[in-house]
């Protein structure tokens, strides 16, 4: 079964404290979809049209555990808690076997 990616591109930030509010409750609703971020804030080097504020990388053991953690009720709270604080290039993908 293919793996699912959470691949999170921040354009912009324009309130941190949503942010943080934000990290708050999606870390332990990302753990409890069996989520596992592998890359948070690290390094970037961007080409052509790429962006380098903050990438976010997560892996799930399939494509339709990562929708379904995205779907969850936790998950959905701490997108209320992150509302517009945010511009952000958001995407599941399904991972190659």
């Amino acid at each position: 079964m293919a793996k699912g990616y959470w691949v999170s591109v921040y354009r912009a930030i324009s309130d941190p404290e949503r942010l943080t509010a934000y990290g708050k409750l999606a870390r332990p609703a990302v753990q409890a979809g069996g989520g596992r971020i592998l890359s948070r804030e690290g390094r970037v080097v961007a080409h052509e049209a790429g962006i380098t504020q903050r990438v976010v990388l997560i892996e799930f053991d399939s494509f339709e555990q990562a929708v379904a953690a995205y779907e969850s009720e936790a998950y959905q709270k701490a997108l209320v808690a992150l509302s517009d604080g945010v511009e952000r290039d958001f995407r599941i993908i399904e991972g190659i076997d």
